[in-house]
């Protein structure tokens, strides 16, 4: 929005010159985010304590679980309301508001994070611990993955085909399955974020982590010599993308003020899903899809050590972990919840780095 207001006014004063730069604005609406949530984080909070929207700790099936986090019982949860907020008014003022790719990014990101309200809400004020039935969730994340595959297919310069990462000159086509690969994209990635916050500060951190990384991929890929000497995928436009990264980061931080161990708000499917969708959207416009799996390494290993625990189950009649998530079964082996964070922290951290270095790879 500023952009479109200071901008044009810079042959008055050449100040305003600077809003030309995405670095810029996206540093800006870092800030902005940041801001945003450690000033409105209190009165969130507070109004969240007194619609008694509190987690609530489920004890059956999981009692070795309850002795370790019982003492969150009745901690406000939805906080996913504030990162919403900050990411999406921060965005608005800082970003080129007219991009396509912003306000679809920006509406798929509110989407999500609609449905996860209501699983939130049903479970907290209709006190059913399950929420939002599994095939509603996924209906809500499904259509929105066609609509946006349609969109794209129809409306954008955006191949379908596929760059495959540290493989130059390479690309997978899709076709028609062009549609499905996206409705996964934008499934696995919500859903993976989802899985991964349980414990404190655990999921907004690596959160943190890989928006800076698709931060700097999005720049790239908007900036026709960067992703030229790079060898990436350019689409005109979609630098500003960077601006809607930076806010998802400064944001984090501010929520990570409240989040951290031991925490004072959790962000709920409400947040989970709506972060992990828009990583998911915004790496579907920079083409970079399949490096998502490793950026979000952390998200991706969550994910996958819930499918084996049920398929080993399913297979043995055992389990192949002690519980999962796998951040649980390091919980039950004895370590201490703030380690296995920071741990994970640092996992995410070098993976990220490993990503960022394969663009001299392709």
């Amino acid at each position: 929005m500023l952009y479109h207001i200071l901008y044009p006014l810079r042959d008055l004063w050449f100040g305003f010159n600077v809003f030309k730069y995405i670095t810029f604005r996206a540093a800006m609406a870092s800030l902005t985010a940041f801001l945003i949530s450690i000033i409105f984080g209190p009165i969130i909070i507070r109004w969240l304590k007194k619609m008694s929207f509190g987690q609530h700790i489920r004890i059956e099936h999981v009692e070795s679980l309850h002795k370790l986090h019982g003492h969150k019982q009745g901690t406000p949860t939805m906080g996913g309301l504030l990162i919403i907020a900050a990411i999406t008014a921060s965005t608005v003022l800082w970003a080129d508001i007219f991009n396509r790719y912003v306000l679809l990014t920006l509406g798929a990101f509110l989407w999500l994070g609609a449905v996860g309200f209501a699983d939130d809400y049903i479970k907290v004020v209709k006190k059913r611990n399950l929420g939002l039935r599994a095939n509603m969730k996924l209906l809500g994340q499904i259509s929105l993955g066609v609509l946006l595959a349609v969109y794209i297919i129809r409306f954008t310069p955006i191949p379908t085909e596929l760059s495959v990462p540290f493989v130059k000159h390479f690309v997978l086509s899709l076709g028609f399955l062009y549609i499905i690969f996206v409705v996964l994209v934008i499934v696995s990635a919500s859903n993976a974020v989802n899985l991964t916050d349980g414990l404190d500060g655990l999921a907004i951190g690596c959160t943190i982590i890989a928006a800076i990384s698709y931060a700097i991929l999005s720049y790239v890929a908007g900036n026709f010599r960067a992703s030229d000497y790079l060898n990436v995928f350019y689409l005109e436009g979609s630098g500003e993308l960077m601006v809607f990264c930076a806010a998802m980061v400064g944001s984090g931080l501010g929520f990570l003020w409240f989040n951290s161990p031991p925490a004072s708000v959790f962000m709920g499917d409400t947040g989970s899903l709506a972060l992990g969708g828009g990583l998911g959207v915004v790496a579907i416009f920079i083409k970079k899809e399949l490096l998502l799996f490793l950026v979000g390494g952390i998200f991706v290993i969550e994910a996958l050590s819930v499918v084996l625990q049920v398929a080993w189950f399913k297979t043995t009649k055992k389990r192949l972990f002690k519980m999962s998530p796998i951040h649980h079964h390091f919980q039950l082996l004895g370590w201490p919840e703030t380690k296995i964070t920071i741990r994970f922290w640092i996992v995410a951290i070098v993976l990220a780095l490993f990503s960022l270095a394969t663009l001299k790879l392709q």
